[in-house]
């Protein structure tokens, strides 16, 4: 073969080959996403716990696509301002929410007037994870256990005071639920943030709050605060000492939040089958498990369709659990 004709057939290949590559695209019909910076809203104050989770996949994320993934935190009314930036964004995949169910399944049930819609305006992409809970108190606070708690709010109805990341936040959720199933009456004072109501905790602001083990985790480790109780069926494996709640005061008492990851309605399918897909990698990583766990999460990754299907259920509950606690977000 000539020199001409081996040029002739390499051009010819590479032709080939590029059109098998544009064909492939086309199929997945994700065209050159992501070609650019994807920004993620996180309507939450920095250090909370979706927002610790957020970081850790985000950045795995954006090594194994080739792009980095920047968390953006719109905090304030209680998550509806950063959701409220996610259903106006263009739907190209370039701006997505990482939302907590307060946002998604429990303001829904408590405002009569929404700026949007959690089923109507967005497209459910992964619920991440799951953010596990627990019981913290001042390290000087003389309550050791759930019980202790509901024995010193029932001597003293309405003087102990619990802080939450304001009206309608799962803080609130968490302990307005507490307050029903034990029968006392606790204040609640509303933070502009998850942060900063732990930081209330530590410095002694307020006298106890439920929060996310992600968001209070270094505040533990570090002896500002004490943890009581953990809200899961089972103790935690980084705090075995630490009794649950429904062991140690309240049987039955359950509860934990989601880190889940949206996109605007009409988001192309392929880009939110892909961006599926990248997070159900990134969550296979034994060093994002490791991070997620050490915070206090447990990593999920469920298919679009599976977070639909969860998103209709909390819906439902929380209605009826939010309806019979009288809970408001005003």
């Amino acid at each position: 073969m000539t020199t001409q004709r081996r040029r002739i057939g390499f051009f010819i290949l590479g032709l080939l080959c590029s059109g098998l590559a544009t064909s492939q695209t086309a199929q997945t019909g994700t065209g050159n996403y992501p070609n650019k910076p994807i920004r993620m809203i996180v309507p939450l104050a920095a250090g909370s716990a979706v927002d610790n989770a957020a970081r850790i996949v985000a950045q795995k994320m954006g090594q194994n696509m080739g792009q980095s993934i920047v968390i953006e935190n719109q905090p304030g009314a209680a998550g509806l301002i950063g959701t409220g930036t996610v259903a106006k964004a263009a739907p190209d995949g370039y701006t997505l929410g990482g939302f907590n169910d307060s946002i998604m399944t429990m303001l829904p049930n408590m405002q009569t007037k929404m700026p949007w819609d959690i089923l109507r305006d967005f497209e459910p992409v992964s619920l991440v994870a799951t953010v596990e809970w627990g019981l913290v108190v001042g390290v000087d606070a003389p309550q050791r256990t759930a019980a202790d708690l509901i024995a010193s709010a029932r001597k003293a109805p309405g003087q102990i005071n619990y802080g939450s990341g304001g009206n309608g936040s799962p803080q609130h959720i968490a302990m307005a639920l507490f307050d029903s199933q034990a029968g006392i009456s606790m204040t609640h004072v509303p933070y502009k943030g998850a942060t900063q109501a732990a930081m209330g905790v530590a410095g002694n602001e307020v006298h106890v709050a439920f929060q996310g083990i992600a968001t209070v985790n270094s505040l533990i480790r570090a002896n500002k605060v004490r943890l009581i109780g953990v809200t899961t069926p089972r103790r935690l494996p980084q705090f075995p000492d630490v009794p649950t709640v429904s062991e140690s005061g309240l049987p039955g008492f359950e509860f934990n939040s989601w880190f889940a990851l949206m996109a605007p309605t009409g988001t192309p399918k392929a880009i939110v089958q892909l961006l599926h897909a990248e997070i159900t990698k990134a969550l296979a990583d034994p060093e994002v498990r490791d991070k997620l766990i050490a915070q206090g999460l447990t990593p999920r990754g469920t298919s679009p369709d599976e977070l639909g299907k969860a998103m209709r259920a909390q819906l439902a509950r929380y209605g009826a659990l939010i309806r019979q606690a009288n809970i408001t977000s005003e």
